[in-house]
């Protein structure tokens, strides 16, 4: 294919870069004629109540952002169903009258997934928020839409077990699914896509499917397509996730955790991948460069070295950490000092509260301004490459950028901290982005490692994959979602 098909694409990539930037615009009109509002609201309010539809400004609002910046699209109505079957039911007439279906979790993400570009009704999964189905001994367990991360850990305290995939955020865990979402400890215990055994998803025309059979929640299987994994990362462009069954891990005996500081980025990333190749079980490993650590210090009131660091934590049995901690002497080889250890689990969340408050830190570098975080993965023998080319990249344009990076499965991110108003700083951004990503393109990189393609990298995801596996997607798109109603404008 010409590339001339992509320059006008990314023509347009910039001018929504610089509109996406105000968060809540000036109320609009809505989008489905009122003839048709009126009836469907009060279908809809026959099956979930008048208490579960909402036409007001200010709940539409809320659920036509995330935490990205892209700009506030607030759908028509709003829905808060409260079962399966009320999802299907509303699906229905959604269907009937093609009213477009945008879901909703926690509206914790980072690429304008929720925005209701073409108007349309939201759906909000909160209210479905139960633990359905704990099986301590097979390690699993099913969970509503509207359950969240720490929720079901704090469910499972008791239980020795606990789900180990941590954004951050306290997202949702079908949120999570939906985005592919992965965290701190994918090293470990991989991302969602490796840890969701069965979905449960309402399809555009309200049908009901089971991923991988009703009830099932095997740890493997062979029978046929992997259509679970089809759904994880769709990012609600192919149904309305209703529940997820989960894999759960036994909660390590012991944990220890370590701060390191690097005279550089190079020492910092090297010593990264020299541990993971020297076989070390490492739960997490985390790098924030200077700019980073000293917004945390400032952030947290904390003293670290303001110079490129690494957090890391290891899980495991008391012998087996003993071992492990003996082989970080790899970062002493590598210029590594300021070592600083906590074992009991006040210490690590002071610890580790600074790698938490990364994006809240960077954004207090500059009151007042907007944070847009990149998100690229690439192989880990490329990462020293492709962090200090980043790093080079950031000074020499003189822009606020912090890098802060899931460095042990090869994720990073820049938090780009600047001043939506200022057009030209706006450009230089966006400009900056996009050498990131073709940056980790070229080095057989992804676009993105976890937050997912939204609304910001359709033309990147084009690049990345080609034209034919992009008309693969659009003809499995078209298979389940022949009208286009589910969270149109998305991904594709």
């Amino acid at each position: 294919m010409s590339t001339a098909l992509f320059r006008k694409p990314l023509c347009s990539a910039l001018v929504l870069f610089n509109k996406t930037l105000h968060r809540c615009p000036e109320k609009r009109r809505y989008a489905i004629k009122s003839g048709i509002l009126e009836r469907v609201v009060a279908a809809f309010q026959s099956i979930s109540g008048d208490a579960g539809v909402s036409l007001g400004d200010t709940v539409r609002e809320q659920h036509g952002r995330d935490e990205s910046v892209h700009r506030c699209h607030p759908p028509d109505v709003v829905v808060f169903p409260r079962s399966v079957e009320e999802v299907s039911a509303l699906a229905k007439i959604c269907h009937h009258h093609r009213l477009p279906i945008i879901p909703f979790g926690t509206g914790t993400g980072l690429e304008g997934g929720v925005g209701a570009v073409r108007g349309g009704v939201c759906f909000s999964m909160r209210k479905m928020d139960q633990v359905l189905d704990l099986h301590q001994e097979d390690f699993d367990v099913t969970v509503e839409p509207g359950v969240t991360r720490k929720a079901l850990n704090s469910y499972l305290r008791d239980t020795g077990l606990w789900f180990p995939v941590d954004p951050g955020a306290d997202a949702s865990l079908c949120g999570m699914a939906a985005t592919s979402a992965s965290g701190t400890n994918a090293v470990r215990y991989g991302t969602m896509r490796e840890n969701v055994l069965n979905l449960e998803v309402v399809l555009a025309d309200g049908t009901v499917l089971h991923t991988a059979g009703r009830g099932r929640r095997s740890r493997k299987t062979s029978a046929g397509y992997n259509l679970t994994n089809l759904f994880v990362g769709s990012e609600g462009t192919l149904g309305v996730l209703t529940k997820a069954t989960l894999r759960l891990y036994g909660i390590p005996e012991t944990m220890v955790s370590a701060v390191c500081s690097f005279p550089s980025v190079q020492a910092a990333v090297d010593s990264t991948v020299q541990v993971l190749q020297a076989g070390v079980p490492i739960a997490r490993i985390e790098f924030l460069d200077d700019v980073m650590i000293d917004a945390c210090n400032r952030f947290n009131s904390l003293s670290y070295p303001v110079a490129p660091t690494l957090f890391l934590e290891f899980h495991g049995s008391t012998r087996s950490l003993e071992e492990q901690v003996a082989i970080t002497e790899i970062a002493k080889d590598n210029g590594g000092s300021d070592f600083s250890w906590a074992q009991d689990e006040e210490s690590r969340g002071r610890l580790w509260k600074a790698r938490h408050d990364a994006w809240y830190a960077a954004l207090a570098l500059r009151p007042g301004c907007k944070a847009y975080a990149t998100d690229v993965c690439v192989p880990l023998s490329c990462l020293p490459e492709v962090v200090v080319a980043t790093k080079k990249d950031l000074i020499r344009n003189g822009l606020t950028g912090p890098i802060a990076g899931h460095v042990g499965d090869g994720n990073f991110h820049c938090i780009m901290v600047l001043d939506p108003n200022d057009q030209e700083e706006v450009g230089q951004v966006h400009q900056f982005t996009e050498r990131l990503a073709r940056r980790a393109l070229a080095m057989d990189g992804t676009c993105t490692g976890e937050h997912g393609v939204g609304l910001g990298k359709r033309v990147l995801l084009r690049e990345e994959v080609g034209p034919l596996a992009i008309e693969v997607m659009q003809g499995l798109k078209a298979t389940l979602d022949p009208k286009n109603l589910m969270n149109p404008g998305k991904v594709l």
